[in-house]
């Protein structure tokens, strides 16, 4: 299973060639960033600002210290005093500057992720339900918490501290150049030695960094499907296989970081000591230029603050390598989702629907097989006519294409062959949202969202009246038991609605789809959760509801499509036969089989 997760996470990106995802992983993919850092450019300037005058100023330092040292016994006591207070004001301002440093970066840290964070949401929300057949909600989640929180450690703080870091280096290496191009010229010998192993580690610390932030998303996945399906999971008692298969994930991203966290550590050891030993050396030999007189205790007392500045630079910026790494593996992660491809897309130029919609829809040829099962037809070759106001009817075996009517109705899907058409108007020559805008739909399986009851329903229409959020539910038949929760209308109903049965779910879905008062209905197995008495009052209001309105429904029982205009029997994807509900028990085909194994009271009920 991890392995199908992290594989599935690749496909993301189908259009990249393997070379090309490796050249991603370098640290070049961080620019991708930079259309979101782009609008607060001025914000970014001031920043850059504030760091390098904290650079600077940390620079000036040593200078104040020289004088101190050089001047302590032969300066008079108000001369030492003016150094000290120069020593004293430089730290202030250092204090001053490194504030106004922190509260600019981490507030471009902070706004660019937030930005980052809705405009993933905002493309994976409009992803059509291929992409999902792909990746698991959880990782999608993962990607927008835990790596845009990576990318926020970076811009926030890892960033401004390596470009401080960085003119430290460069300043510090120009002033102990001017103290002693003796003791630099020793200093810069330990150069490459430092550079090589920051260089070859960072390449497996990149590695182990993008695979411990895709196992990490892996648990994030699971347990976000195990936990969205806890009774189920403890209905089985399928809790220790679980907690098993969880805890096998965890201990997968743990090894993964351990191993990350152990080339870092030995990164770190080895350029700590090269630098630091470096600093001993010079050290050293500074302190044997003193005893000739080659040099001042001044001078060498600032160029061993100088070079103890510079190594701590080098030493600082091996550590932000790996958070530079880590941030750039996060950073792929996320452009990925950004950049993947949807199947269903709008057109350049859509067409519109004429008004007002009269709701007629028709399959022309309509032949489609899902992704994930390309070897079975879902539609082979369905032509169909539904005119305005008609309805009607789906029925026949599990699998037989029923639901994939109504999706491919709402364009959920595209066709391979074949045009459905609204209003005389292909689906693909529109834009989504103009012709979802005039669908209704109430779905085999009721979404309820961790809201109350009244914002449930008024979903279906955002601008609706309390008023006619109370009406919908009467004519759904929810209001008596919306009426009778604690708060009412205002009662929350918890998530995904556990605190309603199915029956009540279902109605509370009728209710959205009523309020909307689309001129095309869509009835998936609507009214399969309810109890008799709670059928029947659904059943009386959907047959107000259709009244002038198109209106498909798929049922398996078929006492609920009885009354329908016209029904449509369907076997492995292909219409077998079409009409009311005593010609097709006449025929003595696959129906009239249906109806014989639903209807037991007789001949006069079927």
């Amino acid at each position: 299973m991890a392995a199908e997760t992290t594989s599935n996470t690749s496909q993301l990106a189908p259009n990249l060639t393997d070379a090309e995802r490796a050249k991603s992983k370098e640290l070049a993919t961080l620019r991708r960033l930079w259309p979101f850092l782009a609008p607060y450019k001025s914000l970014v300037v001031f920043a850059g600002l504030a760091l390098t005058l904290t650079a600077l100023v940390s620079l000036l330092l040593p200078l104040a210290v020289r004088r101190v040292v050089d001047n302590f016994e032969s300066a008079a006591g108000g001369l030492l005093d003016q150094y000290f207070a120069s020593a004293l004001g430089i730290t202030a301002l250092l204090a001053v500057g490194t504030a106004l440093r922190y509260a600019l970066v981490t507030r471009l840290g902070e706004r660019v992720v937030a930005d980052i964070r809705k405009a993933v949401f905002d493309r994976v929300i409009s992803m059509s339900p291929q992409f999902y057949e792909k990746i698991m909600t959880g990782e999608v989640l993962s990607r927008i918490t835990t790596d845009t929180t990576l990318i926020l450690s970076v811009i926030g703080s890892s960033v401004s501290v390596a470009l401080r870091n960085v003119l430290i280096f460069i300043g510090g290496l120009i002033l102990m150049l001017f103290t002693s191009a003796k003791l630099t010229g020793l200093v810069l010998l330990l150069v490459p030695a430092v550079i090589v192993p920051i260089l070859l580690m960072g390449r497996r610390l990149r590695v182990l960094s993008r695979e411990n932030q895709d196992w990490v998303a892996a648990s994030s996945g699971n347990a976000s499907e195990t936990l969205g399906s806890v009774q189920t999971v403890q209905a089985f008692t399928h809790e220790t296989q679980s907690q098993h298969q969880f805890s096998d994930f965890t201990e997968k991203s743990f090894d993964a970081a351990r191993r990350r966290i152990t080339v870092r550590a030995y990164l770190t050891m080895i350029v700590i000591f090269l630098v630091f030993s470096g600093v001993v050396g010079v050290l050293w030999i500074g302190a044997r230029d003193v005893r000739a007189d080659l040099m001042t205790t001044g001078a060498l007392v600032q160029f061993v603050i100088y070079a103890v500045m510079v190594a701590g630079a080098v030493a600082a910026l091996s550590e932000i390598w790996s958070e530079l790494q880590r941030a750039a593996g996060a950073t792929e992660r996320l452009v990925e989702l950004l950049d993947a491809e949807d199947t269903v897309t709008d057109p350049v130029d859509a067409l519109e629907l004429a008004t007002p919609v009269r709701g007629e829809i028709a399959f022309e040829n309509v032949s489609f097989r899902y992704p994930t099962r390309p070897e079975t037809a879902a539609l082979d070759d369905v032509t169909l006519n539904i005119k305005a106001g008609e309805t009607v009817a789906f029925v026949g075996p599990s699998g037989a294409g029923k639901t994939t009517i109504i999706q491919m109705i709402q364009r959920f899907y595209d066709p391979q062959s074949g045009v459905i058409r609204l209003d005389g108007v292909p689906l693909m020559q529109m834009e989504r949202e103009a012709f979802r805008k005039h669908i209704s739909l109430v779905p085999q399986d009721p979404v309820i969202f961790a809201a109350s009851a009244r914002e449930n329903i008024r979903f279906g229409r955002p601008d609706a009246t309390d008023a006619e959020v109370e009406a919908a539910a009467k004519a759904a038949a929810a209001y008596d038991f919306i009426d009778a929760l604690p708060d009412k209308f205002d009662s929350y109903v918890g998530e995904r609605g556990v605190m309603l049965s199915g029956g009540q779910k279902q109605r509370i879905a009728i209710a959205r789809a009523i309020l909307r008062d689309a001129p095309v209905l869509l009835l998936d197995e609507a009214t399969s959760a309810l109890d008799a008495e709670s059928e029947r009052a659904v059943q009386l209001a959907v047959d107000e509801l259709a009244q002038g309105r198109t209106t498909l429904i798929v049922a398996h029982r078929l006492a609920t499509v009885k009354k329908a205009d016209r029904i449509v029997v369907l076997e492995a994807g292909r219409v077998v036969a079409i009409g009311t509900h005593d010609a097709l028990v006449a025929e003595g085909g696959l129906y009239a089989r249906l109806a014989r194994l639903q209807f037991t009271a007789g001949a006069d009920d079927i």
